[in-house]
């Protein structure tokens, strides 16, 4: 009897260390920075969504990530409520942290020249800038991709923040560390660019490069040809990120290089 009461008395305390475990965990949760865009209720579990679409939507998406699914040109139909929630339900800003928190321990640990030529390279779209209010009225990238569609969003000049990727920058320029933004967006895009960067609150970079109207090489081909001018110039890639691999192969990559998550879009 001692024995079944003292069992009783421990599931007591376990359960009621669980509920209020619970309820510090919500009142965490609650605490946190709001969601990019609450475009879409969060429902439901995105693994459940992959299962019964019956698409292994997780490991899709690993594929993608590690660079072992290349080429692709849509996310499968059945993956988009997967995709969705991955974006919006506060999962893509945790991976983000991940690795914006580990490009600012490097950032925090380089000792640095002196002579002012250290330079940070960054991408803007889906990097330094967010596309989410595009992607999530066109089928979280479901669809083909429309240029037209798409160029006239970038117009609009209303691209939002991802505030991962603004801490890292703030904490170079703290540093000392130039930020050079490096982007597929082309020359004609240039004033609304500026634009919409200084509105979402980047200022002080060294450089913005972007692409001539009518290039036909590749994204490799155009950003690492662009990095290696710095190189030629005498600055010194100490780090460079972006969502695309295409953003950071091909050298000169730079001495460390950091990949955002993008489940939405391929770039070759």
């Amino acid at each position: 009897m001692e024995t079944a009461t003292t069992a009783r008395l421990v599931l007591l305390v376990v359960l009621v260390a669980g509920s209020a475990w619970a309820v510090q965990a919500a009142a965490d949760e609650s605490q946190k920075a709001p969601l990019i865009h609450a475009l879409r209720p969060m429902v439901g579990s995105a693994g459940d969504l992959g299962r019964r679409g019956g698409v292994p939507c997780d490991s899709w998406r690993l594929a993608v990530e590690a660079y072992n699914k290349r080429d692709w040109r849509t996310v499968p139909a059945d993956c988009e409520g997967y995709v969705g929630h991955y974006m919006l339900g506060g999962h893509y800003r945790r991976d983000s942290r991940v690795v914006v928190n580990e490009a600012v321990a490097y950032a925090e640990g380089l000792k640095l020249g002196g002579k002012g030529k250290e330079v940070w390279v960054f991408d803007i779209d889906e990097t330094s800038l967010s596309n989410l209010p595009y992607y999530a009225t066109h089928g979280f990238g479901t669809k083909p991709y429309n240029a037209t569609s798409f160029n006239a969003y970038v117009l609009e000049g209303s691209a939002p923040v991802l505030p991962e990727t603004q801490r890292l920058y703030n904490k170079l320029i703290a540093l000392g560390i130039k930020p050079v933004f490096l982007t597929g967006r082309t020359e004609d895009q240039r004033a609304i660019t500026v634009a919409n960067l200084r509105r979402q609150g980047y200022s002080g970079w060294m450089k913005l490069l972007l692409k001539p109207v009518g290039f036909k090489a590749s994204a490799v081909g155009f950003k690492s040809g662009e990095r290696k001018k710095l190189v030629d110039a005498g600055y010194v890639i100490v780090g460079n990120i972006g969502d695309q691999w295409s953003d950071i192969l091909g050298a000169p990559e730079g001495a460390r290089t950091f990949k955002l998550p993008d489940p939405i879009y391929y770039i070759g």
